[in-house]
Formats: C-alpha cells, structure tokens, sequence
C-alpha cells in the first residue's frame, strides 16, 4: 500500500509539474500575441523603423535579417569549436588533467553571466581586433556564449554512441579518422544538429551580448560582416525601455517567438528525416 501511495504521490507531482510548465507556456504566448497580433502585417514586416522617435512607426525588418545573421555566424563558430572539442575529449584525450581542466573552463564559461561575455567580446573583438561594433564581433560574442551549451550536449551524444560498433571498426584495422567521419558522426548527426539549432535560439533571444559588440538603435540590412546591425531584442529593449511603443514592442516580441519556435521545428523536421533515413 506504501508502494502504491508512493507511485501515485510522484505520478501525481509529475503531472501537476507539467501541466504548470505547459499553462505558464501558453500564458505568456497566449499573452503576447493578443498583444502583439494586431500590430503585425506586411509593412511591419518589410519595412525598417520609422518616425519621432525612431520605432513608433514602421517595421522591423533590418532587425529580422539582422538576427537571422547573428544566429548563423553564432551556430557556425560555436559548433565547430564545440564539435572539435568534444571530438577531441572522447576520442583523442587521454591524459586526464587536460580533460579535468577543459570540464572545469567549459562549466566555468558556462556560468558566466552574458552581459560578462559582451564586455569580453567588446576588449577582445571590437577593440583589441578591431573588428568594431559589427555583425561578426557580435555573432562571435554569441558563439562564446553558447559554446558550452553545444558541447556538453555534443560530447554526451558522442559517448553514448555505440561502443561496440567503434571498437569493432578499430579490430578491423579502420582509422580512428575513418571511424570517426563515416561511422560515429552519422550516427550522431541528427543530435547535433538539435544541439546547434536550440543552443542557436537561445543566442537569437539574447541582447546583453550584442549591445556592446554589434547591436545599434537603427541600422539598414547589413551589407558586410564588418558592418553595424540591428536585432530583434535589442530592438524589443529600446521600444520597451524608451517607451516608444508598447503594441510595436509585443509585436517584436511576437516575431522573434515565431522565428525561434520556426527554427526549432526546422530543427526537429531534419533529425526525424536523418533518423529515418538513418533507419
């Protein structure tokens, strides 16, 4: 009977765990887009800010290429410097100071704080490289942050791929760089892509990394990597924080919501087809 009650009691707290977690989803979806639906239409979506002061009028649409540049730039230098971490962790390291301490910098990095990670990016890309402030110092500045995010997550899938299939590739005399390309990272191919594309979201949703690195009030759709750009929360903090336009700020809100949730979905489309063709 105390068996039972137990199974019940944790069934139950799951349940009512989820549904809290789902119904604080749909609150704030639900919110902002009775909110911000009313605001959103062609102009706003194809046109840059306008009027006194700047954003009261007009739409969005340099923030949104500009966001969509951050996100790639982001995901492309942080997957490869976490995929050739994790790499080299599972499959070439083998003293283990070197893999105590590269765990110790990547949970180290991972707690600090991203207004930390813009000033950083600020020293080293913006002023120390002369990059200045720009699409790519920050999309840089957003790989840093979100580098441990897609590590973690790539070397757990690389572990968990199947051991017994690399070591039957290594007894029959295939390179470890053969097993690797041809065996291991098709298997895990769909999990990483997963793992870039949400660490991806997260950096598109971020505005403390790029106000001092790229991000600029208003700017025209960037026509080189060097050049300042506008984002969507950026944007979304100028209008709320300035008192500019509530509706247009739920409006942005609502775009940015919409290419994250879109991005994900691509995301989720892929691994399942991958993993059927896989099958």
């Amino acid at each position: 009977m105390t068996e039972n009650w137990k199974g019940f009691l944790f069934t139950l707290w799951l349940l009512v765990s989820t549904i809290t977690v789902l119904a604080a989803l749909l609150f704030i979806f639900g919110d902002i887009g009775r909110h911000g639906v009313a605001a959103v239409n062609i102009e706003f979506l194809l046109s840059g800010p306008k009027g006194v002061p700047l954003g009261a009028e007009g739409g969005i649409f340099p923030a949104i290429i500009g966001s969509l540049g951050l996100f790639a730039i982001a995901c492309l230098s942080a997957g490869i410097l976490a995929l050739s971490t994790a790499v080299y962790l599972v499959f070439y390291c083998r003293s283990k100071k070197i893999d105590a301490l590269a765990h110790m910098v990547i949970q180290c990095l991972a707690g600090i704080p991203s207004i930390v990670i813009g000033l950083f990016g600020y020293s080293l890309l913006v002023v120390n490289l002369g990059l200045g402030r720009s699409l790519l110092a920050a999309g840089l500045t957003l790989g840093i942050m979100i580098f441990p995010f897609i590590e973690v997550r790539v070397e757990k899938t690389l572990r968990e791929a199947g051991h017994h299939l690399i070591v039957s590739s290594y007894a029959l005399g295939v390179s470890k760089a053969y097993t690797l390309f041809k065996l291991v990272l098709p298997i895990c191919l769909s999990d990483i892509v997963s793992a870039v594309t949400l660490a991806g979201g997260f950096a598109m949703g971020a505005a403390a990394p790029i106000i001092l690195t790229g991000a600029v009030i208003f700017a025209p759709v960037p026509d080189s990597l060097l050049s300042p750009v506008m984002a969507l929360p950026f944007h979304l903090y100028i209008l709320t924080n300035e008192g500019i336009s509530l509706e247009k700020a739920y409006a942005t809100a609502l775009v940015l919501v919409a290419l994250v949730f879109a991005i994900n979905v691509i995301s989720i489309i892929l691994t399942l087809r991958q993993r059927e063709v896989r099958s």
